[in-house]
This record gives structure tokens, sequence and C-alpha cells, in this order.
């Protein structure tokens, strides 16, 4: 069986209507995400961490995820140097952390509540889980990036033989949805 030539489009063609990008963040307003806090040490050593709902697994093997970041973010210079990173995954009871590093202007990592791992990436103190990973490409699409990152190490404390260990038996993942945060759990189950 033989591929099909990949047609490109005509050139001469009119264009076709886009989504104005209020039209399109509607659509995203209604698709629910996860929250995770992305973090790095910058070159000079100041952590530097933002906010993100666009993580996404990529393949198992090996082990990659992504996230986006736009061009305009304070965080994108550090991101554009970065060799790693960490990616804490929000406990439900942990909103006031998402907003905090979703703030423009603070220190985000002022009030605490992060622990440097041996390598130096902060992580969330009382995440569900983090990944630590290696960046191997930053795409530029559209405004953004798309940082892709192989996942190195991790610790996950949603299993029931870590669950009673880390006190998260009850915790939910943070889930961001039209612009509110939700949790997931027994009600939320179809």
């Amino acid at each position: 069986m033989t591929a099909e030539p990949i047609t490109r489009p005509r050139t001469d063609a009119p264009a076709e209507p886009r989504l104005s990008p209020d039209e399109y963040k509607a659509v995203f307003r209604g698709h629910p995400a996860g929250v995770v806090v992305v973090a790095l040490r910058d070159a000079d050593g100041r952590p530097v961490g933002f906010t993100a709902t666009s993580v996404i697994s990529v393949s198992a093997e090996p082990p990659l995820l992504a996230f986006s970041l736009a061009s305009s973010s304070s965080s994108w210079p550090a991101v554009s140097r970065a060799t790693t990173v960490a990616l804490s995954f929000l406990a439900d009871h942990q909103d006031d952390v998402s907003a905090r590093f979703a703030t423009s202007g603070i220190d985000r990592f002022a009030a605490g509540g992060w622990t440097a791992l041996p390598t130096g990436e902060p992580v969330i103190d009382g995440a569900l889980s983090w990944v630590r990973g290696r960046v191997v490409q930053r795409t530029p699409v559209g405004s953004s990036h798309l940082v892709s990152v192989e996942a190195i190490s991790s610790s996950a404390h949603v299993g029931a033989e870590t669950a009673h260990r880390t006190g998260l038996e009850h915790a939910s993942p943070l889930v961001y949805h039209d612009r509110t945060y939700h949790r997931i759990g027994e009600h939320s189950a179809i």
C-alpha cells in the first residue's frame, strides 16, 4: 500500500475564515485542564515558575511531555535558556498556589511552599506529583512556544501505597474549567 501524497493548499485559493481570538478562547474555556506549576533555576540561580494548563503527555516511550508558553511571558527568557524543568501537578487545595504562579509582577516564590530538588529545580510542596525533565525542543508556534521535555525522574503521591504516608489520601487534582477551579472526586464519577 502506498501512502497518499500530501497536498498543499493552493496559494491562489481564497483564505478560509478563522476563529477570532475570543471565539477560540471560548472553546477552551469549556475544556477542563489539569493545573501544573512549571519551575526551574535560571542561569543566575534565581527560581522561575509559572502556572500552566497546557501540559500534555506526548509519549510513554520515550517518556515525553510538552507545555506551551507565550513568547511574551516574563518566564520565557528563562525557559528559552533552561536545560531542565520541574512540573508540579497541583492538588485540589492548591488553587492559591496556582493563582500566585499565574500573577505577573510578583516574586512567586517569596511565600514559600516549595522545595528545591537536589538538582536545584523547585517543586511545590503538597503537589500530587512532580516530574523533572530535560528540555529537548522549543518550537515556535504562533505567538507561543511549544516546549518538549523528556521525563528524567518523578514522584507520584496518588498511589494507595504512598497516599497514607503523604497525607494526600483524599486529595484530587486541581482542575481549571471556565475560569474556575474544580476538584475531581467520587461526586463527579460517571
